[in-house]
């Protein structure tokens, strides 16, 4: 039997809200799950609505979560943070961590290391995404956004929506990319075999990307600049698939790579309207070691000079890159 808290309100309103301030610990949808499920009692009666109304030093018991707490694990997660101002926080993602919580999910992700920070976020909605303005798949490292308040986020959302954004990447990629450059413009849906892959399908959502080579190796891989103008779920993976170039490392959707233990996919550079002054930003997130070491690799393997300056950190690849990328 799981122990049960006793909580007093101390301000009049809704029960779920009530039990978010006085166990901190808990997210709202936490909450409300108690609640659907009978778990929590107001004054000695199981209550089921998370909108029902308590006064100020009404008793709360709570039967607390199974699940061990993920907000106070998610303290150990390092948050490499960009830029930040009072509506938006901008971080460079490490591979291996989800954005947000899934569906029997019970690890931590990138939105509970951001609410362990950042308590005001938990008001933003009552779902395990509020803040949430786009996302990054698990393996993927980058720069991404994510707003501090409930204005910021529809107003960062509208410009994911209406396309309004800049979204560069670099990805390496298997073979001899030809030509260098180019536009894959194929709608993207579900994979009608497999739930969990993306596929180049007919009725799909429309999906653009482009391309252009940075590096070549040989026959075996290159090194590109990607920039998407649409941001639907595994969009560069699947496109790069669909013309016979899958992301080098990608185990879903190529082959997995003695190079790189993920797929060599990295979000280098975001560009949107601050919510705060409105101004134009752009903000961009240095490649981490793996992805380096595995170009370094195939620079050495196949006597490739370095030529693309966002990987060897000098000081103009931020210009350079985002010229190539079309600064506005």
């Amino acid at each position: 039997m799981n122990p049960t808290r006793l909580v007093t309100t101390h301000a009049e309103g809704r029960l779920d809200r009530a039990i978010v301030e006085a166990m901190p610990e808990l997210s709202r949808s936490q909450v409300r799950r108690l609640i659907e499920d009978g778990l929590v009692s107001v004054d000695g009666a199981v209550v089921a609505k998370a909108s029902t109304h308590v006064g100020p030093g009404t008793e709360v018991a709570v039967v607390e979560p199974v699940v061990p707490n993920l907000d106070l694990q998610a303290h150990e997660v390092p948050l490499d943070i960009v830029y930040e101002d009072e509506e938006t926080l901008v971080l460079n993602k490490q591979p291996g961590l989800v954005v947000h919580p899934r569906p029997g999910m019970n690890a931590v992700t990138l939105i509970n290391a951001v609410r362990a920070r950042y308590p005001e976020v938990r008001e933003i909605d009552d779902t395990d995404r509020g803040g949430i303005v786009h996302r990054l798949d698990r393996d993927t490292s980058g720069v991404i956004a994510l707003a501090k308040s409930e204005a910021s986020q529809f107003a960062l959302k509208e410009q994911w929506r209406t396309r309004k954004t800049l979204k560069v990447y670099l990805a390496l990629v298997q073979g001899r990319v030809t030509p260098p450059e180019g536009i894959i413009d194929a709608p993207l849906g579900p994979d009608p075999v497999d739930h969990r892959r993306r596929a180049v399908l007919e009725r799909g959502q429309s999906a653009r990307t482009q391309y252009r080579v940075l590096e070549q190796y040989g026959d075996e891989a290159a090194l590109l600049e990607v920039q998407i103008f649409t941001g639907r779920t595994h969009q560069i993976r699947v496109h790069m698939e669909a013309v016979g170039h899958p992301i080098l490392g990608d185990a879903m959707y190529g082959h997995p790579s003695d190079l790189i233990a993920r797929q060599a996919l990295h979000a280098l550079r975001l560009g949107f309207t601050l919510a705060s002054n409105g101004a134009w930003r752009e903000f961009a997130a240095p490649l981490p070691d793996d992805i380096r070491s595995a170009i370094h690799g195939l620079r050495v393997r196949h006597g490739v000079a370095p030529s693309a300056p966002a990987v060897d950190g000098d000081d103009g690849a931020d210009e350079r890159m985002a010229k190539h990328a079309g600064r506005r």
